[in-house]
């Protein structure tokens, strides 16, 4: 296993997710570091690795093996040596985790093995025997970079930690701004990539965005900037933020600079006008919820992939596609990634932003209508609607970014927009206002929910009070962003539509609850957020217990679903994660209390144990707690930590602001669609396998467990539990602790 390349936040949960993947398939294992010039080198670069020697490193950023440019790796001297050292040792599969380049140079170490070897074995270098025992190189590469530019994956390891620590301090940035009616200029990374300029702005609410795929089509861009800030101000808007990709350029294919910018509204237009280049911050610190199993899985795949693939196949990328983790041909990759910057470098744009994909483009799209400064209202010829929106269930982060772009969206469309105010009780009572643009300024990343919501499900004899508000109102369309009881209240709508006509119009439901517990979508807006809040608290929960002898039980929320604590605990390493979907029992609980005690006698300092809050109503929280504690013997102490509704709050995470993004922007697409159908149809959406999918409401009780409340079928379940188990096998780990710590770690 090696890393390669610019480091990226994640690369760590990778290392750590092959190695302890490959010791659980009993295979010899060595780490080499700082990259291929440790490779080269050769003597103590070249070092066994153990479950131990990969513990605690999931939250640190960076690559704990090191990396580093190698000249001679580049000489085929260099590369002879390098298959020296390999041999020397047996090794002849490598892990290798960078970019585009790492892997290229991996590659080409592949191609010319036999050649290598034959060398070798003419100079005496290598005895024959160990030659033929080796005839191949086999190889998988996981993509670690913060651009997220390359083919074979949706996204790379490293990236979603990247737009965090933009959205932060674009975030810092808007309070500071708006403060002093100021404009910021900021730069981010992305030579050839605009995912982080573009998302990233979606994100924050930015004024304007600048990426290499598309350039301003107007000659005269920058008039075009100024007309916008000055419509932006007339507004009434306190702060200008505008994001640059250092790769931008113009039609010509000359840059645009970040200082450029600045110039233009500085100089140009007087503005108050302020530049931040946040460099090399972006791929710093710990990494996201999200990397850190993204990174585990891509681990834990490569080495089944190098194990399940023929000798002679070509070298494979790990990745995600449609969420699933995936493999591919490596060089196939590799080559497609270049040809979009060739394409740029060519000036043929309109092809380079094709790649990127669909949902690319279609971010784009709706990023050019969110930074209008006044809605376009033209319908195309068609009707003028009166959509409603509404919160219902508990309180979500992206509820509100949900609200904010489906309005403007909605509004751009020449439609208007009415907000209900407490959820369904709102509707009951016939609490509707009208937003305007400019009512939802700010939301995109404002927590809770600003409309108001309860986890109330009309009854029966409310339904005639909802349908005549929705008479009196006019109402041709109703988006309901919210959880479970969201969804009950919306099949309560339709199943009632027969006998109250006013209910017959058509409804779309946006799934939005930390719990993740709701059909026909693979995750929920807020879900993300709840996640990196419970990763970030455990993190320090761990640094306060390494001191002593200590196992920690944390409670996290999820009700019927254990979506948080698997996720939450395959992120933080834990040992035992309990969920409502398995459950718990006596025996399970007699095995683990032998294995905590096994693992403090060997040295252990540090236990840590996530149980989902519905996992089970006997053996609770305070139970693990006092048996842990009392069968302990001695050997450690217990503290229990319920992190309750902190992992409700706080600001929406970039994923969950984007996805909302996305999401409404397709329901108010269905919205508009069906209200003009002479039998519209009604159903939820959410992202299933990557896509944006629409599924009937009236399936909705069909696709529910009949014991619980949560989805029939949870394919993060099937996915994310043997890597779990994986990752915290007794017969690997537990000598050494709580994630592999060890005494000393």
């Amino acid at each position: 296993m090696l890393s390669s390349g610019g480091d990226a936040p994640g690369m760590n949960a990778a290392l750590r997710g092959a190695v302890r993947a490959a010791l659980g398939e009993g295979l010899d294992v060595y780490v080499i570091h700082e990259g291929f010039l440790g490779m080269v080198e050769g003597g103590p670069a070249i070092q066994v690795a153990t479950s131990a020697s990969v513990g605690g490193i999931l939250q640190r950023g960076g690559t704990v093996i090191g990396t580093a440019r190698s000249e001679a790796f580049r000489t085929r001297d260099g590369r002879r040596r390098a298959v020296a050292n390999l041999l020397e040792r047996g090794i002849d599969a490598l892990v290798v985790i960078g970019g585009d380049g790492s892997l290229t140079g991996a590659n080409l170490l592949c191609t010319e093995w036999s050649e290598l070897l034959d060398e070798l074995v003419a100079a005496g270098d290598v005895d024959e025997v160990v030659a033929e025992a080796h005839p191949v190189l086999r190889l998988a590469g996981i993509v670690g970079s913060i651009d997220n530019d390359m083919f074979g994956t949706d996204m790379t390891v490293g990236a979603d930690t990247a737009l965090h620590r933009i959205t932060e301090a674009i975030d810092a940035l808007r309070s500071t701004a708006a403060s002093h009616q100021r404009s910021f200029v900021i730069e981010v990374m992305g030579r050839n990539c605009g995912y982080l300029a573009l998302m990233s702005a979606i994100a924050t609410g930015a004024n304007w965005v600048f990426i290499p795929e598309h350039p301003p089509h107007s000659d005269d861009w920058r008039a075009a900037l100024q007309r916008t800030v000055e419509a932006s101000r007339r507004i009434g808007r306190r702060q200008i933020l505008v994001v640059v990709a250092e790769g931008a350029r113009d039609l010509d294919g000359e840059p645009i600079t970040s200082e450029e910018v600045r110039s233009i509204l500085s100089e140009g237009m007087g503005e108050d006008c302020r530049l931040t280049i946040l460099g090399h911050v972006q791929r710093g610190g710990a990494p996201s919820a999200f990397d850190r199993n993204l990174g585990t899985q891509c681990g834990y795949h490569a080495i089944h992939a190098l194990l399940d693939s023929p000798p002679d196949g070509p070298p494979l990328l790990i990745g995600t596609r449609e969420n699933v983790i995936t493999t591919s041909p490596l060089m196939q990759a590799v080559e497609r990634t270049n040809v979009v910057a060739d394409l740029l470098a060519e000036r043929r744009f309109d092809e380079a932003m094709a790649l990127r994909g669909g949902s690319f483009v279609e971010a784009w799209e709706t990023m050019k209508t969110l930074v209008r400064a006044q809605p376009s209202r033209t319908t195309n010829g068609a009707r003028s609607l009166r959509l409603a929106v509404v919160h219902a269930g508990g309180p979500a982060p992206g509820m509100n970014t949900a609200v904010r772009a489906g309005a403007r969206l909605a509004m751009d469309g020449g439609h208007t927009v009415l907000a209900v105010h407490g959820g369904f009780p709102g509707l009951i009572k016939g609490q509707l206002s009208e937003l305007d643009w400019m009512s939802v300024n700010g939301w995109v990343a404002v927590g809770g929910a600003e409309l108001g919501t309860n986890r109330h499900v009309p009854t029966d004899e409310e339904l005639s009070a909802i349908a005549g508000t929705l008479e009196d109102q006019r109402v041709d369309g109703l988006l309901i962003i919210g959880g479970f009881d969201g969804y009950d209240g919306a099949y309560r709508l339709q199943a009632a539509a027969d006998r109250l006509p006013a209910l017959g119009l058509p409804i779309v439901c946006l799934p939005a609850t930390i719990s993740n517990d709701i059909p026909a979508t693979d995750v929920s807006i807020g879900a993300d957020t709840a996640l990196n809040n419970i990763v970030s608290d455990v993190d320090k929960i761990k640094q306060s217990a390494v001191a002593s002898h200590r196992v920690f039980v944390v409670e996290v929320m999820g009700k019927d679903g254990g979506y948080l604590a698997l996720s939450s605990g395959m992120a933080t390493g834990a040992e035992k994660i309990y969920t409502p979907e398995e459950g718990i029992t006596l025996d399970g609980l007699r095995d683990d209390v032998h294995e905590l005690n096994a693992g403090f006698e060997g040295g252990q300092r540090l236990g840590l144990v996530i149980r989902g809050e519905h996992a089970d109503h006997v053996y609770t929280t305070p139970f693990l707690w006092a048996l842990f504690e009392k069968e302990g013997g001695g050997l450690f102490d217990v503290r229990q930590a319920i992190l309750g509704h902190l992992q409700q709050g706080g600001d929406p995470s970039p994923f969950d602001r984007i996805q909302a993004t996305r999401l409404v922007s397709r329901c108010v697409e269905f919205l508009i669609e069906q209200a003009a159908s002479e039998h519209p149809r009604s159903a939820m959406t959410g992202l299933l396998g990557g896509q944006v999918v629409f599924t009937d409401l009236d399936t909705f009780p069909s696709l529910l467990d009949p014991h619980a409340r949560r989805p029939a079928h949870q394919a993060w379940l099937e996915q994310l539990r043997p890597i779990a188990d994986a990752m915290a096998r007794p017969a690997e780990i537990r000598a050494c602790g709580a994630d592999g710590e060890e005494p000393g770690d």
